[in-house]
């Protein structure tokens, strides 16, 4: 009893001195906090001090010669800066009069996973280059008024810092009115009234604006072409008399209850909803004319580039898979129409309803057998106030909703992206979990196996590797541990959509295999190590087999450096970070060798001693690979299959198990064991399994026409029973 409430004592202490810490290198980051760092001359030329910071908005004024030449903000005031590491990415950045960013400099960040081998001044002068931005134009184009430069390794830190600077500058240049800019009213939304789902006629639905209308006729386009001045557009006019109908666009909003069942009928209302996913709305459009609205653009490449809808910096043009046809209008009393179609809005577009929005149509006329020239139409649209619910009182929960939609915007468009490479990957995994399930049958022929995994880890190798940079390492897990000390978000993980894909197998195969479905498949350094080694042996080189005592007295190494790691990162989570290059990971993988020649020579030294013993890297060193086998032990399935004979007196497995996992008793430690199946491949073997060779035999004398090859692990009576299986 004494010598417990000792050790309770001890760990108290240690947990007060190693929060005492954590407290004293705490630090409120704020915009006040980093401008001493920076002199005023790196955020706009010329300038030699700055101002007090502004108690209204979190801006200071930056100086020359007394007068403001530009006001200088942290984007993490503004928006979310979450980088990959769970933790915000700082950077100041100056704008002037005119919505220009004058200077930007990366004050403080986190990002290890991305950023640890790679130069810091590449990122420096990276972030830098935004001076220049304008940030009218980024309002006008919804944010892509501007080309992104990404650095390989670092494309999700890249992608927040350009997010941030973007839609940070644009709420400060709206808060200063900066650059014409109007300011955003700070009123409370308004909200649709999703109760009143009466239906009306054409006539009450075109009286209250709930079907907007825009005609244009051939004398109009023809005069605005004129207007332009080109000579080659006014030669060539529209056809037809002056009050001939050019076209005649109707829209309504008909996710709206009321408005949908009244213009689509109940039927296909109701097939609207089904179509439409949480946030999402949509519009009917409806045309008639000589022009057509659709165009032919959406036939040869899927867009309508006709149309588009806007509200306020946001910009939506739809495509073929978010538009459908309607057949006619339900409502009583409507004209007919020519085109009729219903376009989704999506949910990332940050489209409000309650607020006006705009359809644009453009209007293009042939000059030449290539050149156009184009003219656009505005039909603007407001829902009538019967459909919203009445003006609440103003909360702080609509800044964070914001906020957290521009989040979720922001890792959809990085999933978006990756469609091509989460394909792969999932066909990857789908191709692993069927072997495993069938490993029996998978490793039948030995020859058909050995050349599936080879061509399996160059895949994982690089493709994984070198190509997407999605190799795992224990950083992970101590950016999670921050995270969950922090306040835990899912935005950061969900920033790099392959590393999150393969947590979350991975999640799922320490319940059914262990660690070996990762270290042994998925790691592309593991993969590398094993190709290598493969190469050697064709060429000759020897192979080095440890004395078992010294090889098991070497397997805890590498759970000793994660603890290390991980009790280091609750003190300093920097600090860990670098301990944490003793992972090659970066050096081999994320950067191909490309690196100061320390980093360079001590992966080199590991992959050399792979070459003499297998894997070496993984048996021993890997933080990672201790810190999956930990939580491994939970899983739920024995797989491999295992003889009674194994290891008394047939040692055969144990002496060619590429990562010594099998004891000398013929047991398999599933922490050690990667599931490469070679122990499945003897098991079935017919010139090397003495159970096998024996049933050949016996079936010689015999006459037996096939090989029983037992089916279930040795009964529970047998002394090896309860250890002969693997993860």
């Amino acid at each position: 009893m004494r010598a417990k409430r000792t050790i309770f004592s001890w760990l108290s202490a240690v947990i007060l001195i190693l929060s005492a810490i954590v407290a004293a290198e705490a630090r409120a980051d704020s915009l006040a906090s980093f401008l001493p760092e920076i002199t005023p001359e790196e955020l706009a030329p010329g300038a030699d001090a700055f101002g007090p910071v502004r108690d209204d908005v979190k801006v200071a004024p930056v100086l020359k010669n007394g007068e403001t030449v530009a006001w200088a903000f942290l984007t993490s005031d503004f928006v979310g800066t979450t980088g990959y590491s769970g933790k915000p990415i700082h950077v100041v950045a100056a704008i002037d009069a005119d919505a220009v960013l004058t200077g930007v400099k990366l004050v403080k960040h986190s990002e290890p996973i991305v950023l640890i081998g790679i130069p810091n001044s590449k990122m420096v002068a990276l972030t830098e280059s935004y001076a220049g931005l304008d940030l009218k134009v980024e309002a006008a184009t919804g944010g892509e008024g501007h080309d992104l430069d990404i650095i390989s390794g670092a494309t999700v830190t890249i992608m927040v810092i350009d997010d941030s600077l973007v839609r940070g500058g644009i709420k400060v240049a709206r808060a200063l009115g900066l650059g014409g800019l109007s300011p955003v009213e700070l009123g409370p939304k308004r909200e649709l009234d999703m109760t009143k789902d009466t239906v009306e006629n054409w006539e009450k639905l075109a009286g209250d604006g709930s079907v907007r209308r825009m005609t244009l006729d051939v004398g109009q386009v023809n005069t605005a072409f004129e207007e332009t001045g080109d000579a080659r557009a006014i030669k060539r006019p529209e056809p037809g008399e002056p009050g001939d109908t050019f076209i005649d666009m109707n829209m309504a909003l008909v996710s709206v209850p009321s408005i949908g069942r009244s213009l689509l009928g109940d039927a296909e209302y109701k097939n609207l909803v089904e179509w439409l996913d949480e946030g999402e709305h949509a519009i009917l459009v409806l045309g008639r004319g000589a022009y057509s609205f659709k165009g032919s653009g959406y036939v040869r490449g899927g867009i309508f580039d006709r149309i588009q809808l806007i509200q306020g910096d946001n910009s939506v043009r739809f495509f073929d898979k978010q538009q459908r046809r309607l057949g006619e209008v339900a409502a009583e009393g409507a004209p007919s129409f020519t085109e009729l179609d219903v376009f989704k809005i999506p949910a990332d577009s940050e489209f409000d309803p309650a607020e006006p929005f705009r359809l644009q149509l453009l209007v293009q006329r042939s000059v030449g057998a290539l050149d156009r020239v184009f003219l656009t139409w505005d039909l603007g649209y407001k829902l009538p106030e019967r459909f919203l619910l009445p003006v609440q009182a103003p909360n702080h929960v609509e800044d964070a909703t914001a906020e957290a939609a521009a989040k979720s915007a922001l890792w959809k468009r990085i999933w978006k992206d990756k469609t091509f490479e989460i394909g792969v990957l999932g066909v990857m995994l789908l191709v692993l979990t069927g072997v495993f399930f069938f490993q029996f049958q998978a490793t039948a022929n030995a020859r058909v196996f050995y050349w599936f995994r080879i061509g399996y880890l160059s895949v994982t190798l690089v493709f994984l590797g070198w190509y997407a940079n999605a190799q795992l390492s224990v950083v992970n897990l101590m950016a999670l541990a921050g995270s969950i000390r922090t306040g835990f978000t899912w935005d950061a993980f969900l920033m790099d959509p392959l590393v999150f894909i393969q947590w979350f197998a991975i999640a799922a195969a320490l319940l059914f295999w262990g660690r070996g479905a990762y270290c042994g498949w998925l790691c592309p350094f593991g993969a590398l190590q094993e190709l290598l080694n493969k190469a050697a042996r064709a060429l000759k080189v020897p192979q080095w087999t440890l004395p078992w005592g010294l090889h098991e007295r070497l397997w805890p190494l590498k759970y000793m450096i994660f603890l290390g790691l991980f009790g280091l990162s609750m003190v300093s989570i920097p600090l860990a970070e670098q301990y944490a290059e003793v992972e090659p990971f970066k050096t081999a993988i994320i950067l191909k060798f490309v690196r100061e020649w320390p980093f360079v020579i001590f992966a080199v030294l590991l992959l050399l001693a792979g070459l003499f013993i297998e894997r070496f890297y993984c048996r021993y060193l890997c933080p990672l690979g201790g810190a999956l086998a930990i939580p491994a032990r939970i899983r739920m399935f024995d797989w491999l299959r295992r003889y009674k004979d194994c290891g008394s007196p047939c040692q055969t497995c144990a002496n060619e198990c590429p990562v010594q996992a099998i004891h000398p008793t013929g047991e398999i430690n599933p922490n050690e064991c990667v599931d490469c199946l070679h122990c499945q491949v003897l098991y079935q073997s017919k010139e090397k399994c003495p159970v096998v060779i024996r049933q050949l035999k016996r079936r010689e004398k015999t006459g037996s026409a096939e090989i029983k090859i037992p089916k279930k692990a040795p009964p529970a009576n047998h002394p090896n029973a309860k250890t002969k299986t693997a993860s």
